[in-house]
């Protein structure tokens, strides 16, 4: 059984999990209309992604006896100066998403919450990935610079990046 404290802590979570969907979702329609066709793939991967990982947590709480709550969501921003200043963003979202599993983690040790504490260990290494991809990336983006043949093999290798990433971290 959940306590109220964290049930509260989790379904925070959730909220944040479905926004990082919709910011991905929103990146995705952004860089679809640039002609950016491998980066808006890249993306709606990652909406999915973010959208099972909001799944995967409703579903706990709900199953430890808590009442999972789907609530309204800020607006996502939905256009961008270039695609590295979007990447950069996706960069500072991925940050703020692992500070917050991590004040998670340590409320679920406070309230010895071991259970939960074991449950959310995938969510803490699911955020070092996703921080690490997104770093590669931005390294990635500062070499290509302002070439624009390096933008189209970027865009094209991204696409590829998508299709493998989201086959290999499709949730069960």
């Amino acid at each position: 059984m959940l306590s109220k404290n964290i049930e509260a802590a989790l379904n925070k979570q959730i909220r944040i999990e479905a926004e990082s969907s919709q910011t991905y979702l929103s990146m995705a329609c952004w860089a679809e209309i640039q002609g950016l066709e491998g980066v808006a793939q890249f993306m709606y991967a990652q909406s999915d992604e973010e959208r099972q990982h909001m799944l995967k947590l409703i579903k706990y709480v709900n199953e430890r006896g808590g009442h999972a709550i789907v609530t309204d969501l800020k607006a996502p921003k939905t256009s961008f100066g270039n695609f590295k200043e979007m990447f950069e963003e996706l960069y500072k979202h991925e940050l703020f998403v692992s500070d917050s599993i991590n004040k998670l983690v340590h409320i679920t040790f406070e309230e010895k919450d071991y259970a939960t504490h074991n449950f959310l260990q995938w969510y803490v290494a699911e955020q070092i990935e996703e921080e690490a991809q997104a770093k590669t990336i931005l390294d990635k983006i500062n070499l290509i610079g302002e070439d624009r043949g390096g933008l189209y093999l970027f865009d094209r290798d991204i696409q590829i990046l998508s299709v493998t990433s989201a086959a290999a971290t499709n949730p069960k």
